[in-house]
């Protein structure tokens, strides 16, 4: 059954349950929660040690007893529990006041294009054991588009790529369906591991992910001209010892364009689908980029040239999804063709 704008404005609640961060917009309220989708866990008692940003800190550097873990992969819950327990303590008070109100409580929640029944339920699961007496679910592309302002209830096309950190979800829609999608098992994770690869392969030095995150910076686009050579710091693979190495930005550059190129491989699957009046179309208005990866350097211009398209990157491409589904739930959309994800 498809479900109705009607039966989402009945929610009081929207998340985005991502693989990196967790999101969640209250009606009335807004976004309240935009924190990593991170808990550390002691292993002796159970007890729960951090969530969010303090969890994701503690990655790497905790003693044996203590593990971080990720309880959602791909876009997936993969572990019930413990993600009812993370969103639990995330939300805090902000929540439970809410559930208090509306005893009958609806909850709406971003799920990937194309997930199996298995992963529908763990996210139905996941809700209703905080208190939801109904939990609705809606495709992220459909969210992320509405998020970004893209006019989807038109009969015009609209392209959206959505960014994650595990997986890339690409779509064109139209009178506010999906016309072709497909998921791409590449996203910033993937780009991060090409980092650490070529690292490891090239300059014998071991560095965890998050150092990662700084040669982004260096290399991106938008900074200027990348440096020629940038400091890295990290563990020697042969001795053990710290070390630091000068990186060529460049050969970084080269190593991450490897993975990016599923993204453009799938963009192209897409096109190659749809109509040729809606592919006529998106040659005028182009690609939407969205996402927390679509800032990864180099990928907005490498899908530009690919795809000889004009890419225009949403603003605060992160919480497109989760800022589309509140739109949703605050009845902010017009009430036409939208088609959120059956259960």
């Amino acid at each position: 059954m498809t479900l109705s704008l009607a039966q989402l404005h009945r929610c009081s609640v929207a998340v985005d349950l991502g693989a990196a961060r967790t999101r969640v917009y209250v009606k009335n309220m807004g976004l309240v929660v935009d924190e990593p989708t991170v808990a550390a866990v002691n292993v002796r008692s159970g007890a729960l040690i951090a969530v969010g940003a303090e969890a994701e800190v503690m990655d790497g550097r905790t003693p044996e007893h203590i593990r971080v873990v990720r309880p959602v992969c791909g876009g997936t819950v993969v572990d019930i529990d413990m993600a009812q327990r993370l969103l639990r303590h995330l939300v805090g008070d902000k929540l439970r006041r809410t559930w208090r109100r509306r005893p009958s409580l609806r909850a709406a929640v971003c799920l990937p294009y194309g997930s199996e029944p298995l992963a529908q339920r763990a996210a139905v699961e996941t809700l209703s054991g905080l208190g939801a007496r109904r939990v609705e679910l809606v495709d992220t592309l459909v969210a992320a588009a509405v998020g970004c302002g893209l006019p989807v209830e038109y009969p015009e096309a609209t392209m959206i790529v959505v960014c994650g950190a595990g997986t890339t979800e690409v779509a064109v829609l139209s009178l506010g369906s999906i016309v072709a999608a497909q998921s791409v098992p590449v996203g910033g994770d993937a780009i991060d591991h090409a980092v650490v690869q070529h690292l490891r392969q090239h300059h014998a030095l071991m560095v965890p992910s998050q150092a990662v995150r700084p040669l982004h910076v260096m290399l991106s686009e938008e900074a200027g001209p990348a440096p020629c050579s940038t400091e890295v710091h990290g563990r020697d693979v042969v001795s053990g010892r710290a070390r630091s190495v000068l990186v060529d930005t460049e050969r970084v550059r080269n190593a991450i364009h490897t993975p990016m190129t599923g993204i453009l491989d799938g963009i192209g699957s897409v096109l190659r689908r749809c109509p040729p009046d809606l592919v006529a179309d998106l040659g005028e208005r182009g690609i939407m980029l969205a996402g927390g990866s679509a800032l990864v350097p180099g990928l907005e211009p490498m899908i530009r040239r690919g795809t000889a398209m004009p890419v225009h990157l949403a603003h605060e491409p992160g919480i497109c999804a989760v800022k589309g589904l509140g739109a949703m739930i605050e009845g902010k959309v017009e009430p036409l063709h939208l088609d959120p994800m059956a259960p």
